[in-house]
C-alpha cells in the first residue's frame, strides 16, 4: 500500500510536469527542438516525481507523527537493553592522514569501553601500500593502541588493494572477526556518537531479520564555505527525504557503505559480490550489497535521525565533482548487474535509480542549449510567458522538494533551530545550489563522456582537507563551462531580450563557475563553521 501510494503520487507529478510543459511547447505549433524538449522532460518527469513525492511523505511524517522515527522503524527501541553482542568498530582507510582520523575513532572507543566494557573493538583495516605512508600509519596506530587494553584496537594491512574497501571489509570478516556478531562500518572521515553507536546495537539485537541498520548522516568539521552551505543543504533535505524513503522501503531500504551496523554473519553469506563480466571488481559496492540480502529476506533499515552521526563534505568544487566521477564510474557498472535475479526486483531497481543519477544528466543539461537553439532559429514566437514560468518555477520546486521540504519543517518548529540564522544559511544554500544545477548537470553530462572514452583511472584519495584555490587553477577547471554558458546565451539574446533574461538565471552557474570555485573555498570566518 505504501508503496503504490507513492507510485500514485510521484506519477500525479510526473503527468502534471508533462501536461504543463505540452501545454508551454505546444503552444504555436511544434518544431524539431521542441520534441527534443519534450522527450527530454517526458524521461526526466517520473525520476522528479518520485525524489518529490518521497521528499513530500517525510514532510507529512516530520510535520504530523508524535514519534516519526517509531513511524518507520517498527523494530522495538528499548534504549535500557544490556548489550551483550560484541561489535567490532570496522574502519577502512588508504592513505589517509591518520593524525586527522584516528583521535574521534580513539574517542569513541573509550567512551564504548568506559560504558560497555569489552563490547567494543576497534579495527584498522587498511589497505594502504607497503611503504613511508604504511610505515607512519602503523606508528600512529601503534600509539593510539597503547592506551587500551590489550586487543582493544587491531591492525590488519593488506599487500594489495583486492574488491577496493568492499573487498578489504569482507576479507577482515572473513579473517579476523572470529567472536563478534556486529560490524560498525566506518569510513575515514566519519564518526559516531557513543549512545547513536549502542542504540543501533541495541536496534539489531531485538530484530533477528535486520542486516543492516543505517543512520542519517550529517556534515561535521566544514572549514571552507563551500562544505559548509553544502552540508547546510544535505542536512536538511536528506532529513524529509530520508523519513520519505523510510516509510515507503521499509525493510528494503538503502546502504550507503559507512556509519552502519552489520550483521556479520548475514553479510558474510549473503553479500559477497559477484565479478562483473569482464573479470573487474564493483566499485559502489553498498546498493549491491544491500540488494542481495533483502533480495534474500534480511531487512535493510535506516535511522531517520540526523543526530550522532557525521562525515566530512567536500571542502571544494572541484573536490565534489572529483567524488562525483568515482560515483559515476561505480553507479554506471550496476548495469551489468540488472537482470540478475538474485539482486531482486526491487534491489535492481534502486540500482537502475543509481544509474540514471547521472545517465540523465545529458537530457536535463540539454534542455538548455536545445532551447536555445529553438528561439535562435525562429521557434516558440507562440510560447505563453505565464505557462512559462510556471513551469521553470514548478521544474525547479519539484527537483528540489525534499530540501525545500526539511527547510520548511524546520521553519515550522520553533525553538529547534535560531530563525534569523536558519533563515540566512538558507538563502545563501539556495542561491548557490540554484547555480550548481546547471553546472552539476553539465560537468556530469562531461563525466559520462569521459568515462565512455575509458578515460578513469581508478579511486583515488579524496580531498577533506580545506586547501582554497585560485583564480588560476578554477579559470584552467571551469574556462570551458563558461564558454559554453557565453554561447548559449547567446543564442537566447539573438531571439530576444526577454528570452535572454529568462535563461539567465538558469545559465549563471556556467556563466559564474570561476568566481563560485574560488570564493567557495575559502575558509569560513569562524572555524568549523
Amino acid at each position: 500500500m505504501r508503496r503504490a501510494s507513492i507510485a500514485a503520487l510521484a506519477g500525479s507529478i510526473a503527468v502534471g510536469l508533462g501536461v504543463l510543459g505540452w501545454q508551454v511547447l505546444a503552444a504555436g505549433g511544434w518544431t524539431f527542438w521542441e520534441a527534443l524538449m519534450m522527450v527530454s522532460l517526458a524521461i526526466n518527469a517520473p525520476w522528479l516525481g518520485l525524489t518529490a513525492a518521497t521528499g513530500l511523505a517525510g514532510f507529512a511524517i516530520l510535520l504530523f507523527s508524535r514519534d516519526p522515527t517509531a513511524f518507520v522503524l517498527p523494530t522495538l527501541q528499548r534504549t535500557d537493553a544490556v548489550i551483550h553482542a560484541k561489535t567490532l568498530l570496522a574502519l577502512c582507510v588508504r592513505l589517509e592522514d591518520m593524525d586527522a582520523v584516528l583521535p574521534p575513532l580513539g574517542g569513541l572507543l573509550h567512551e564504548l569501553r568506559s560504558r560497555h566494557g569489552d563490547r567494543f573493538v576497534l579495527g584498522i583495516l587498511s589497505d594502504t601500500p607497503a611503504g613511508a605512508p604504511a610505515r607512519a600509519e602503523a606508528k600512529a596506530v601503534a600509539a593510539l593502541a597503547s592506551r587500551f587494553p590489550a586487543g582493544a584496537v587491531r591492525y590488519r594491512r593488506r599487500p594489495e588493494n583486492l574488491g577496493f574497501k568492499a573487498g578489504n571489509l569482507m576479507d577482515f570478516l572473513d579473517h579476523r572477526a572470529a567472536g563478534f556478531e556486529y560490524a560498525l562500518v566506518l569510513d575515514a572521515d566519519s564518526t559516531m556518537s557513543a549512545g547513536t553507536v549502542a542504540r543501533l546495537v541495541r536496534i539489531m539485537q531485538a530484530d533477528p531479520r535486520l542486516a543492516i541498520l543505517q543512520t542519517a548522516i550529517s556534515g561535521r568539521g566544514a572549514m571552507t564555505w563551500f562544505a559548509r552551505l553544502f552540508g547546510f543543504g544535505q542536512q536538511h533535505g536528506t532529513r524529509a527525504w530520508v523519513m520519505g524513503q523510510a516509510w515507503w522501503l521499509g525493510p528494503a531500504q538503502l546502504y550507503w557503505g559507512h556509519n552502519a551496523l552489520i550483521r556479520i554473519g548475514a553479510f558474510r553469506r549473503d553479500a559477497r559480490l559477484p565479478t562483473l563480466p569482464d573479470g573487474s571488481c564493483i566499485l559502489s559496492h553498498d546498493y549491491a550489497e544491500a540488494a542481495q540480502l533483502h533480495a534474500r529476506g534480511w531487512a535493510v533499515r535506516v535511522l531517520p535521525e540526523d543526530t550522532g552521526s557525521w562525515e566530512r563534505h567536500p571542502p571544494d568544487l572541484i573536490a565534489l565533482f572529483s567524488r562525483d566521477l568515482r560515483w559515476a564510474a561505480g553507479n554506471l557498472q550496476y548495469r551489468h548487474l540488472l537482470s540478475r535475479p538474485e539482486f531482486g526486483k526491487l534491489g535492481r531497481f534502486q540500482m537502475l535509480e543509481a544509474i540514471l543519477h547521472y545517465a540523465l544528466a545529458p537530457l536535463r543539461f540539454g534542455l538548455l542549449p536545445v532551447a536555445g537553439l529553438n528561439v535562435a532559429t525562429g521557434g516558440g514566437e507562440g510560447t505563453p510567458r505565464g505557462a512559462l514560468l510556471l513551469l521553470l518555477l514548478t521544474g525547479f520546486v519539484v527537483s528540489n522538494l525534499p530540501k525545500l521540504a526539511g527547510y520548511s519543517e524546520a521553519l515550522l518548529r520553533p525553538g529547534r533551530f535560531k530563525r534569523v540564522t536558519l533563515l540566512r544559511s538558507m538563502v545563501q544554500e539556495m542561491a548557490l545550489s540554484f547555480m550548481l544545477d546547471t553546472l552539476e548537470a553539465f560537468e556530469r553530462s562531461l563525466t559520462l563522456l569521459q568515462l565512455g572514452r575509458g578515460q578513469f583511472s581508478g579511486w583515488t584519495v579524496q580531498p577533506r582537507a580545506a586547501r582554497g584555490m585560485t583564480w588560476t587553477t578554477a579559470a584552467r577547471r571551469f574556462g570551458p563551462h563558461t564558454v559554453v554558458g557565453l554561447v548559449i546565451l547567446a543564442c537566447f539574446g539573438f531571439a530576444s531580450r526577454f528570452a535572454a533574461v529568462v535563461a539567465l538565471p538558469a545559465l549563471a552557474g556556467l556563466l559564474l563557475a570561476i568566481p563560485i570555485a574560488v570564493l567557495t573555498a575559502r575558509l569560513c570566518r569562524k572555524t568549523g563553521c
